[in-house]
């Protein structure tokens, strides 16, 4: 089991696992809600064999970071960023999925210069002024995703149990809510970045990514057979995807 090292963010307690090599531009994956670092240990072997150094990062209210009454989106964002700029990083590739994958996003747009590659796996795309609510409790889990729930607390007792269910209704309420800024700030990621959508059963709205991935730079998206998880549910082919694109020219990085 690696060690967890923990962070003092403005009074809150951030935990995350470094593993793999001294490389200068490491990748910090990061969960979606309700999960914890925890669903990255496939990936993170693999790319540890690869030679990379990975961070995996618990949001607050989850696995061993702390609970807390701030669930403001944007300070899951703040908190990746305390956490990369505590280890002294000036490059890092970000891989987020759904509530993680939103969190990254929002550094990409604060710090274009920090970050190398973006991966968003099945990012719940915010709505614009003008935009009718999403309805989220319309969609259907696949029998995948079923099975999986049904075996979590197995699996990962710490995540389910450990997660802070007070943020729900605070979530929620923000993935229903215009947001103007995030909009805005598209244009400002610099980072080649990758889009993993899912098929029927997952929750990234197809109109709201066509307009995403017109704002970014360099935006390539990759639909799957799948529902919300897809580095869960289909690990092979999200491997497939996500391993080269992290692995491209390597050797033109810094301190390799």
């Amino acid at each position: 089991m690696t060690d967890v090292d923990v962070l003092d963010v403005s009074g809150v307690a951030i935990a995350y696992r470094d593993t793999g090599r001294s490389d200068r531009v490491p990748v910090v994956l990061v969960h979606g809600m309700g999960g914890d670092a925890g669903t990255w240990d496939r990936f993170a072997a693999a790319l540890t064999v690869a030679g990379r150094r990975v961070i995996s990062v618990d949001l607050r209210g989850h696995g061993r970071s702390a609970h807390t009454a701030d669930y403001s989106f944007d300070s899951f964002g703040s908190d990746i960023a305390a956490v990369i700029d505590h280890l002294g990083l000036d490059s890092v590739d970000l891989v987020g999925h759904s509530l993680g994958g939103y969190a990254v996003s929002v550094v990409a747009q604060e710090r274009p210069d920090l970050v190398r590659s973006l991966v968003l796996e099945e990012m719940p795309i915010p709505i614009r002024p003008g935009d009718a609510p999403p309805n989220l409790a319309g969609r259907m889990p696949s029998f995948t995703e079923l099975l999986h729930a049904g075996t979590s607390v197995v699996r990962h007792p710490r995540a389910v149990f450990a997660f802070d269910r007070s943020m729900t209704k605070t979530a929620l309420a923000q993935f229903r809510r215009a947001n103007a800024l995030w909009w805005d700030n598209l244009p400002k990621i610099a980072a080649p970045t990758l889009v993993l959508r899912g098929g029927p059963g997952g929750m990234v709205d197809l109109r709201r990514l066509d307009l995403m991935a017109r704002e970014i730079q360099e935006c390539t998206v990759v639909p799957f057979d799948s529902g919300h998880s897809i580095h869960r549910d289909k690990y092979r082919d999200f491997e497939a995807a996500v391993l080269p694109f992290l692995m491209r020219d390597r050797s033109g990085e810094r301190g390799l």
